[in-house]
């Protein structure tokens, strides 16, 4: 199982997957986390590194849309934090008339 990454930087490519996993554009990340679309798609290339202070506020944009940043001693990842839907049914409930 991974750990949760500690420290606030996250890697170019942990952003790229981050999005892609939520099917947001740059444009709607870079809003949301407050920073140019220039500066966010530079960082997602490897152009340049942004400030850490820059980086912390679009890994928080993320992580606010349920994004979850992981390292498993093997490499760093990402993935979706899985919300508890109301309408679950136990597996005790589990029956053939609530299976549609």
């Amino acid at each position: 199982m991974g750990a949760v990454v500690s420290d606030k930087l996250i890697s170019p490519e942990q952003c790229r997957m981050a999005r892609a996993g939520l099917g947001l554009t740059a444009g709607l990340l870079a809003e949301r986390a407050r920073v140019s679309k220039v500066t966010l798609s530079d960082f997602e290339k490897g152009k340049r590194s942004p400030h850490p202070r820059t980086i912390a506020a679009i890994r928080a944009a993320l992580e606010t849309v349920g994004v979850e940043f992981i390292d498993d001693g093997n490499g760093a990842g990402v993935r979706l934090k899985r919300e508890p839907s109301d309408a679950t049914i136990s597996l005790e409930e589990l029956n053939a008339e609530n299976d549609n």
